[in-house]
C-alpha cells in the first residue's frame, strides 16, 4: 500500500499533472490521502441495498462491467480510494465568497476534476503495467446517474461513499464527506484485482465526524448555503442542484471561465470542518 500511495503522491506532486488550470504553476490540490478496502466489505453490499439495488454497483459488479465474462470473487478485488484536498489558496479565496463561487474554486472544480480523471487513469495504467486488472468505475461508459427512491439524485458508483468504506471519512449534514483533511476535497477511486490491506476505519457511524450529528450544534454549513438547501433535516438535493444549474453555473460562464461549471461548494469552506476533522481537537 505504501508503494501505491507513494506513486499517487509523486504523480500529484508533478505540476504538469496537478495544475489549477492548463499551464499554471499553482496546484489544483494539496497532498492526497489514500485508503483501501476489500471488495467483499459488507458496507458495499449495504450501500447497494440502501442507495439503489437496481442500479448501484458493488465492486464486483463494477469490475465485471469493465471485464465482462471474467470469473472473479468479491474478495479477490480491492479498492484504492483517494482524497484530494483543496489548496490553502483556494480555500482562503472561497471563504470570502458569499453567494457565488470564487474563481479559484471554479477552476479547481473544472480543471481539478480533469486532474482527478487523469489520476484515475494513471492508477489503472500503473496496475495494468504490473499485470493486474484494474478499472475506474466512474470512467466506465456504463456509469450513469440515477434516481434513488430513498435519496433522490444518485449514480452507479459514489466516490464519497467508496472513500467512506476505505476509512477516509464520514458524512456531514450537508452530505459532504468530512475527511482528516476536512470537507473541501475531491475524491476518486480504482478497483484492482490484487490483494491489498484494507485501511482500518476509525469510526463506527457514517456521520460521527459531523458536529451537528455528534453534538447537535454547528449547522454553519446551513448558514453558508445561499440556496437554503441545508437544514437539520439534511441536504435538499433539488434546491442545491437548481441553484447550481440556474445561478452559479451561469455566473461561472458569464463572469469567470466562459463556460458553465457545476461550481458552488460554499458549504465546504468557512466551516469548522473545512480543512480538518472538527472533533479531532476534543
Amino acid at each position: 500500500m505504501s508503494q501505491i500511495t507513494k506513486k499517487i503522491e509523486v504523480w500529484m506532486a508533478d505540476r504538469a499533472n496537478n495544475g489549477i488550470e492548463p499551464g499554471s504553476k499553482l496546484p489544483a490540490f494539496a497532498q492526497p490521502l489514500v485508503g483501501f478496502a476489500s471488495g467483499a466489505d459488507d458496507l458495499f453490499s449495504f450501500l447497494k441495498a440502501d442507495i439503489g439495488p437496481e442500479f448501484y454497483w458493488t465492486p464486483k459488479e463494477a469490475f465485471l462491467t469493465a471485464f465482462p465474462g471474467e470469473k472473479v470473487l468479491a474478495d479477490e478485488l480491492y479498492i484504492v480510494s483517494w482524497v484530494l484536498p483543496q489548496t490553502e489558496d483556494t480555500r482562503l479565496a472561497h471563504r470570502k465568497a458569499i453567494d457565488m463561487p470564487s474563481i479559484e474554486w471554479s477552476k479547481a472544480r473544472h480543471y481539478g476534476e480533469r486532474v482527478n480523471e487523469r489520476l484515475r487513469l494513471f492508477v489503472v495504467d500503473s496496475f495494468k503495467a504490473d499485470g493486474y486488472q484494474a478499472c475506474a468505475p466512474t470512467l466506465l461508459p456504463q456509469w450513469s446517474r440515477a434516481s434513488s427512491n430513498k435519496y433522490g439524485f444518485a449514480s452507479s458508483w459514489s466516490e464519497r461513499h467508496t472513500a467512506h468504506v476505505c476509512g477516509l471519512g464520514t458524512f456531514g449534514v450537508s452530505d459532504g464527506l468530512i475527511t482528516p483533511a476536512g470537507k473541501a476535497v475531491r475524491v476518486g477511486s480504482v478497483i484492482v484485482r490484487k490483494k491489498l490491506t484494507p485501511t482500518r476505519r476509525s469510526y463506527n457511524n457514517h456521520n460521527e465526524w459531523c458536529l451537528f450529528h455528534s453534538t447537535g450544534t454547528c449547522l454553519v454549513c446551513a448558514r453558508r448555503c445561499p440556496a437554503g438547501a441545508i437544514s437539520k433535516s439534511g441536504h435538499d438535493k433539488v434546491k442545491c442542484k437548481d441553484y447550481i444549474r440556474n445561478v452559479t453555473a451561469v455566473h461561472v460562464e458569464k463572469e469567470q471561465l466562459g463556460f458553465r461549471v457545476s461550481s458552488c461548494g460554499l458549504c465546504q469552506t468557512n466551516v469548522p470542518c473545512e480543512n480538518k476533522k472538527p472533533l479531532a481537537e476534543k
